[in-house]
């Protein structure tokens, strides 16, 4: 397992069938038949498109489509890509994350290969096939529970195979990002898909989530939406997801509590009175809001409010040095000399580790107008803005990914039916390297810390 973790996608990769611009629908079938493949790349005006069995089933049988028409006019331009030195593990995110069955590879804008979902499943454990292949064949609540509820196996199973946090969080969200947006589309009457936008938050919202931990969302909404049983479909909606296994928010943070919800008006209204009152739950709301994620609907109405969001935000200084001061909340769990801290309750790895990382990287995306909301993707594009040197970005990249796997291994060993808290790390029953990381990993904190409060003036705060 943990050498198909490592598999690039030019190890998967079947070789492309390139059929010129001017081949007819004809053409295509005849190479079908022949190559014994399932789909074809076309030739386009701006690049290669591709066509499937069954678009090519659906524009003779159903479409009536005439046999000498060019299949270039049936075919799908808006592709789905990934490099050949990506991870595989990537290549099947994506899928997933798409609802695309096939990924194209490419090498300096030329199609040199396509990956099939089948054959990228078929690197990884078979609990991902099953789960991933029960997920997209549910056609109700009740078989997307079933299906839901096969994700801690597949966790640990994962993680007992040597797969490593990144590629675990990465399939997981696509995942949780399925069940939830089937859960959308199974409750929520289509006609409303177009006006409204489902946004998920907090770890989910960053695509670090891996067990399911409380709901997080909210839902934006266009301004002139009429919506007369809006309120009782986003308490059917929070129900179902209590049902699929996660838990209510205690803080309120969901779709059934009105505040969550509003029109794109309203959202920015939010921001500003937010922003302009600067208490700890305002700024609370804002750094859950910058994490927003787009999980069903119209994705146009949450990039809007982004905009919005950075617009306000990202150049008010004051503002920024208010919104660091919480990565100074919580101690770094080392001794004065260096040492790791050794209480026999234990670490709290969320609030020592991960915690002052990823909002510390928050923040730093908010000043430079970053969108993404992967911490490991903002730290790329920190990178990218000269914000942060390359490898103290990889050693953040690095220690959070520890932080990670520990807390991991703690919620995992509590689901067992172990005694203790999630979030918490009982340093002695760590081997003697993982102190040794464990160590390292928060005096990498620490400096980060430090790095903060002199760049937002946390210490005059």
């Amino acid at each position: 397992m943990a050498g198909a973790m490592l598999a690039r996608t030019r190890e998967c990769m079947r070789r492309p069938h390139l059929l010129a611009k001017t081949a007819t629908i004809t053409e295509a079938v005849a190479t079908l038949d022949a190559q014994h493949v399932d789909s074809l790349l076309v030739e386009g005006e701006s690049g290669a498109g591709m066509v499937t069995k069954t678009d090519l089933l659906n524009a003779l049988v159903l479409e009536k489509w005439p046999q000498d028409a060019p299949v270039r006019s049936i075919a799908n331009f808006a592709l789905v890509t990934a490099r050949p030195d990506q991870y595989l593990f990537e290549a099947l995110v994506a899928m997933t994350r798409h609802r695309v069955e096939r990924i194209v590879v490419m090498e300096d804008s030329t199609p040199v290969g396509v990956v099939e979902l089948t054959d990228a499943l078929s690197h990884f454990s078979s609990r991902s096939h099953v789960v991933s292949l029960r997920v997209e064949q549910a056609d109700d609540l009740a078989s997307l529970s079933e299906a839901s509820r096969l994700m801690p196996d597949l966790v640990r199973g994962l993680m007992a195979q040597g797969a490593k946090p990144r590629f675990v969080m990465g399939l997981l969200a696509a995942l949780n990002g399925r069940i939830i947006g089937k859960t959308w589309d199974f409750l929520i009457d289509e006609r409303y898909h177009g006006a409204s936008c489902l946004m998920v938050m907090g770890s989910e919202g960053r695509g670090e989530q891996v067990l399911k931990t409380d709901q997080d969302n909210g839902l934006i909404l266009e301004d002139d939406l009429a919506w007369p049983e809006l309120e009782e479909r986003m308490r059917a909606f929070s129900d179902a997801l209590l049902e699929l296994g996660y838990p209510p928010c205690p803080g309120g943070i969901m779709v059934s509590n009105p505040q969550w919800v509003g029109g794109e008006t309203q959202w920015r209204e939010r921001i500003e009175t937010w922003a302009r009152r600067c208490d700890a739950d305002s700024l609370m709301n804002l750094a859950i809001l910058l994490d927003a994620q787009a999980m069903a609907g119209n994705p146009a109405l949450l990039a809007r409010l982004r905009d919005a969001l950075f617009e306000r935000c990202a150049g008010d200084e004051i503002l920024l040095s208010h919104f660091a001061r919480p990565v100074l909340r919580f101690s770094t769990p080392l001794t004065l000399f260096g040492s790791l801290k050794k209480p026999q309750h234990g670490i709290d790895i969320k609030k020592g580790g991960i915690f002052p990382v990823v909002h510390g990287v928050r923040v730093m995306a908010l000043e430079r107008n970053i969108t993404v909301t992967s911490t490991l993707e903002r730290l790329d594009a920190l990178v990218a803005d000269g914000r942060l040197e390359a490898r103290f970005a990889e050693d953040l990249g690095e220690a959070l990914s520890l932080f990670t796997e520990l807390r991991l291994k703690q919620q995992l060993e509590r689901l067992d039916g172990k005694e203790g808290e999630p979030d918490r790390v009982v340093v002695q029953e760590l081997s003697s390297l993982e102190r040794d990381l464990l160590r390292e990993a928060l005096h990498i904190v620490k400096d980060f810390k430090q790095r903060l409060s002199h760049r937002y003036h946390l210490e005059y705060a």
